[in-house]
């Protein structure tokens, strides 16, 4: 009988790491457990969500630190990389950068050029890369979520930019809000322009359990990937998409500044060109 727990716990010791990295595989899929300490997150709903079921109203001052971020920028050649899009996967291109799924190297060209636009328009804005394009701990304090959730700690608003897969995979565009510090104003400015996810969406994911905010753009396939994969195109495409993101924050932040009066919709203007920015590093 003295044998069964030290063998119990042999089997423990050589099955972490093999659990550890399957944890890490699943990500983007599997939502870790709730935290007992720090915020209160919300329950969960008795049924799955359908649509958008929550309202942000968590206002902010107008020179709100905002953390962007591309997803999958550390979770490259292990699950949750991101799509690869239609025209990879289904119509048989080549990748836009060997090593990388379309859906990262789209989601660092539009992170950085909503940087770009935002600091134009006056928000204070910067763009975070963890430059290893492989972590597999996903407590390092160089990933995505470790740095989104230290920026959200200090107050400030992590937003992480994604492209969904193509049909029938992926749903569509759409924000998925943080969780953590309550329903923010600037949430519900993107699911005005973007539309929303459900704050369940997968049974609430890790980003947002960590205080990071998850927009999809759109699904990666037709004319948003057409126009991306263009290089005539490509320029306008990412411009016109940095615009339709700023435009929603700075009416996020408006409507802060107005103590939470109802949102405003309206036209997205012409894009205004500028130079192109390289994906490698």
């Amino acid at each position: 009988m003295g044998r069964i727990p030290l063998l119990l716990g042999a089997l423990l010791i050589l099955s972490g790491p093999a659990t550890a990295g399957l944890m890490d595989l699943l990500e983007s899929i599997e939502a870790p457990e709730i935290e007992t300490e720090g915020p209160l997150l919300p329950p969960l709903p008795a049924e799955p969500g359908r649509g958008k079921n929550w309202v942000g109203t968590q206002t902010h001052n107008s020179d709100l630190p905002i953390l962007v971020l591309a997803g999958h920028a550390d979770s490259q050649k292990i699950a949750g990389s991101g799509t690869p899009g239609k025209a990879v996967d289904v119509g048989g291109a080549a990748p836009m950068q060997k090593g990388i799924t379309d859906e990262l190297y789209w989601n660092l060209l539009t992170a950085k050029q909503i940087v770009a636009e935002g600091r134009r328009q006056g928000l204070n804005m910067r763009f975070y890369d963890p430059g290893v394009r492989t972590i597999r701990n996903v407590e390092d304090p160089r990933t995505n979520w470790s740095t989104g959730a230290r920026h959200a700690k200090e107050g400030g608003y992590a937003l992480e930019i994604h492209y969904d897969a193509y049909a029938p995979h992926g749903i569509g565009p759409g924000i998925i809000p943080s969780v953590l510090y309550g329903f923010s104003v600037l949430d519900e400015a993107l699911a005005e322009e973007f539309g929303g996810y459900p704050y369940d969406y997968r049974g609430m994911l890790g980003a947002p359990r960590k205080g990071i905010s998850m927009l999809e753009i759109g699904q990666l396939e037709g004319v948003l990937e057409a126009g991306l994969r263009d290089s005539s195109q490509r320029q306008a495409t990412l411009d016109r998409i940095a615009k339709r993101v700023v435009k929603a924050l700075r009416r996020g932040l408006a409507n802060s500044s107005m103590g939470g009066t109802v949102l405003l919709k309206g036209r997205i203007g012409e894009p205004v060109l500028g130079s192109g920015e390289e994906v490698r590093q």
